[in-house]
């Protein structure tokens, strides 16, 4: 009890800020609630002058209410669904992820980029952006700076390709007539899921296509979703693995494991039975929306602990690796599609 009331003014004051953020986010979906949240949290946090009694309750939604946010994803992913709809899509999803992946670790070491910045933006450009981050950064150990100056990069790449995708679709030759192609390169080369709707919906706007593009590309991204289960096995492995080789110090996988994703396959897998059974998604909406709110709410957080200063000093080199990442994703996403027959 006293624990959770030294926890109660920084919550209260993380809550107090998202609300507006959320509600922004939902006029401005292009941006999202998660950016205005992390950029109101960098701002209000200059004039704050003594964080000492917000410390607890700001560290609690930066790290918990994190997690809580990825294993309620969870009650937004009917596997089965994903899985008929997602197949087609499968070798270009890993193909990209592997990909980006690849670039991170290798810019990582050329460039010398912190293990853990070029990780989260690996991870997040290839995955599904802020919630692969959500998930990443508590398994590798992340510190909220880490996370901000990855989000931050993730969110401008987003920003970029839902106003420049549609344009680009048209020069490649994608069909105009159908969602088809378009949808799967939406959901495969765009992480956020806010920025994949937007995309898809200007291309189903350009052409009087209803929502076409948009059902196929959010069922493509949903399935890039299930990735974050593997990816943060690896990392939770890899992490244990260093560990045993640092300071003498022995890790088990145990200590290092993710248990939320547990808790998110399990959420899934409740869906999955549900809707099996008859029960309308329309059932777990509400509870996509509060995981929806608890990243605002989580980013605010991570915005109240970062240095905004110190973040703009050092963004050039994740910016770079974004750069890279979300290219080399675009031009894989592309010729996979070519390969396959699919436009």
């Amino acid at each position: 009890m006293e624990s959770m009331q030294k926890k109660l003014r920084g919550l209260l004051l993380c809550i107090l800020i998202s609300i507006p953020c959320w509600y922004l986010g939902k006029m401005f979906p292009l941006i999202g609630g998660p950016v205005f949240a992390i950029i109101a949290g960098m701002i209000i946090t200059i004039f704050i002058k003594d964080k000492s009694k917000l410390k607890d309750g700001i560290t609690f939604t930066s790290k918990k209410i994190l997690q809580y946010a990825v294993i309620l994803l969870g009650f937004g992913l009917n596997l089965s669904v994903v899985l008929q709809t997602g197949k087609q899509s499968l070798p270009i999803i890993i193909s990209t992820i592997g990909v980006s992946l690849l670039i991170a670790w290798g810019l990582h070491n050329f460039m010398r980029i912190p293990t853990k910045i070029a990780t989260l933006v690996g991870v997040g450009s290839s995955i599904c952006g802020g919630s692969a981050v959500a998930a990443a950064a508590p398994v590798i150990q992340a510190d909220d700076e880490e996370v901000a100056q990855a989000i931050s990069v993730i969110f401008f790449f987003n920003v970029l390709a839902a106003l420049i995708f549609p344009t680009l679709g048209v020069l490649v030759g994608f069909a105009t007539n159908s969602g088809e192609g378009f949808g799967i390169f939406a959901g495969t080369a765009v992480n956020d899921t806010s920025s994949v709707t937007a995309c898809a919906s200007t291309w189903d706007s350009m052409f009087g296509l209803g929502s076409a593009t948009l059902d196929k590309a959010v069922t493509v991204k949903l399935t890039r979703t299930l990735a974050i289960i593997p990816i943060t096995m690896v990392l939770a492995y890899m992490g244990a693995k260093k560990g045993n080789g640092e300071g003498g110090k022995t890790y088990s996988l145990k200590s290092v494991f993710p248990f939320f994703i547990i808790y998110f396959v399990l959420a899934s897998v409740i869906t999955t039975v549900a809707q099996s059974m008859g029960v309308g998604a329309e059932v777990f909406a509400p509870i996509k929306t509060l995981s929806k709110f608890f990243i605002v709410l989580s980013m605010c957080a991570i915005g109240l602990n970062t240095d905004i200063i110190k973040l703009v000093k050092t963004g050039g080199k994740p910016i770079v690796l974004g750069f890279c990442c979300w290219v080399g994703i675009t031009v894989v996403s592309l010729v996979m599609q070519h390969v396959l027959g699919l436009w």
